[in-house]
């Protein structure tokens, strides 16, 4: 039998069995890497479907990696979010006043319930193509001027939530996708990851410069973010040249945080946060003026002035969810598309997600999970079993209070997300770029992003790239005028509209946002 006939009779016979009975042990692989990928090889999800462990997929101690690294993404931008609610209300609204109490409970309600509903639940079990529904980083920035403008956090998120279902009713998501070029993915990745890096390095410098030494009056202890950057550096290239990249994120974080330690930095550490639930009844938060987020339930006035920011917030999806896919793209192997995050469905997710968390009393925006799916891709791993046990990580710290102190700390939190996250994004959109013609996106991408913000030059990249302007020529000629011009001006039109309503294009907002 020919090589060809082989190689069929093999496809047909993955098609024809299930995983149960295409699995094999790890023992009969050459190294970890060919069992990891022939895993996702044999992987057959059911979308919104019952998927067990054992008949659909197994944990394997890979998974840890992308569990923890999103544990620690979750907590840091959560914290972020809520206290960035907790300035902008107080300072819009007479009769407010919220502080970091405040800010710490609602980001343990965020963790509690929606970690079990669609961490566990959704993405773990029900539809393990969607990806998980994390935050959405760019628009922490916008937040004080969204309660400046008068919006109320549950209409945001009603309002997000339907235009997102909307959006993935119709396919919208995977269109945008398939319409982005690889040159202009690859800008968009490069500045990201780039943006990141600088963001992650400089964090930690000013948490270095800002110790003070107990042993020297008013000497600074500079020099701790250097060591803890030199060595987490190192590492990384080690990790990278032994193939192990997927182990960055905890080796690097305990790493950072020993090394911080051990040259006296622990006294920097503020354990606040007790064990215990939070308040989950709703109507704490919501109920009146007096408690919870001090605000009632959202009026007419709460929906309009939410309006431009719900459409700005979707219009970034597409942006952020094509990193992420590429990204499983880029380290999976080959006939692995049936575990590919599924665009469309990540934004249902995400939309569901959003409407839900925010009404048993959270105020999180949200959107595809970066720093659960990137780790993920790197180790080779699917997405339901790392769901599950970041969903049960989350959970617990949630209750147990006081990890949330020491993930948030800049030694751990900051090497964890430069390490998995921001160097991995740079190099997938390095390895994006491959010929003259995609540089010339890329550069145009990357030009513009600087100069506004990346889901506007994601948005004038991909006009000027289907119409020839730029990039492949050849490429534009094969896309319809539905695809050269309708979609892409109309998707343009919309990002600049709802930009210019919320003053987001306004001085150098577009590289603070990202920074």
């Amino acid at each position: 039998m020919s090589d060809a006939a082989k190689t069929s009779h093999s496809d047909s016979d993955i098609e024809a069995k299930s995983y149960r009975d295409l699995h094999r042990p790890a023992s009969q692989f050459r190294c970890r890497t060919d069992y990891l990928d022939h895993e996702l090889q044999i992987m057959k999800p059911r979308r919104f479907g019952l998927n067990l462990p054992l008949r659909d997929f197994r944990f394997e101690l890979e998974d840890l990696v992308p569990a923890l690294a999103g544990t620690l993404g979750i907590i840091a931008m959560y914290s972020a979010v809520m206290m960035s609610w907790a300035e902008g209300l107080t300072a819009a609204w007479d009769h407010i006043n919220l502080g970091k109490d405040f800010a710490i409970e609602v980001s343990r309600v965020e963790m509690l319930i929606p970690a079990f509903l669609f961490c566990i639940l959704a993405s773990g079990i029900v539809n393990p193509k969607a990806n998980l529904a994390g935050n959405h980083g760019p628009m922490i920035p916008l937040i004080g001027t969204i309660a400046l403008a008068g919006a109320h956090p549950l209409a945001l998120a009603i309002l997000i939530g339907v235009f997102g279902l909307l959006l993935s009713f119709f396919k919208g998501g995977s269109k945008l996708v398939n319409l982005t070029s690889e040159g202009t993915a690859g800008g968009l990745l490069i500045f990201l990851g780039l943006t990141g890096t600088m963001s992650q390095i400089n964090a930690i410098q000013d948490w270095a410069v800002g110790l003070q030494s107990p042993s020297i009056a008013a000497g600074s202890m500079g020099y701790v973010g250097l060591v803890v950057l030199g060595i987490t550096i190192s590492l990384y290239a080690l990790l990278a040249k032994l193939n192990k990249r997927w182990l960055a994120i905890p080796v690097c974080a305990f790493t950072g945080l020993a090394v911080a330690l051990t040259f006296g930095a622990g006294f920097d550490i503020e354990f606040v946060t007790e064990p215990g639930l939070p308040n989950l009844n709703p109507a704490y938060w919501w109920g009146n003026t007096e408690q919870g987020w001090m605000l009632g339930l959202p009026n007419a006035e709460h929906f309009i002035a939410s309006l431009p920011f719900a459409i700005l917030a979707v219009a970034m999806w597409s942006p952020d969810f094509l990193g992420h896919r590429i990204f499983q793209e880029l380290n999976y192997p080959k006939k692995t598309e049936k575990v590919l995050m599924d665009v469309d469905d990540t934004m249902t997710m995400c939309s569901v997600r959003q409407m839900v968390g925010t009404a048993i009393g959270g105020g999180n925006i949200t959107s595809s999970w970066g720093t659960y799916m990137i780790p993920a891709a790197i180790a080779k791993r699917p997405i339901p079993a790392g769901s599950i046990l970041l969903g049960l990580l989350v959970i617990l710290i949630a209750i147990l209070g006081f990890p949330m102190d020491i993930a948030v700390w800049p030694p751990v939190m900051r090497v964890a997300l430069l390490v998995g996250v921001s160097l991995p994004l740079l190099e997938a959109g390095m390895q994006m770029v491959k010929d003259c013609k995609d540089s010339q996106a890329a550069g145009i991408c990357i030009f513009g992003s600087a100069i506004v913000n990346p889901v506007l030059a994601w948005a004038l990249t991909m006009l000027l790239d289907n119409n020839g302007l730029i990039g492949d020529k050849e490429r534009a000629k094969r896309l319809s005028f539905v695809d050269k011009i309708i979609i892409p001006v109309s998707v343009l039109v919309i990002c600049l509209a709802a930009m210019l309503a919320v003053g987001m294009l306004e001085g150098q907002y577009g590289i603070q946002a990202w920074l």
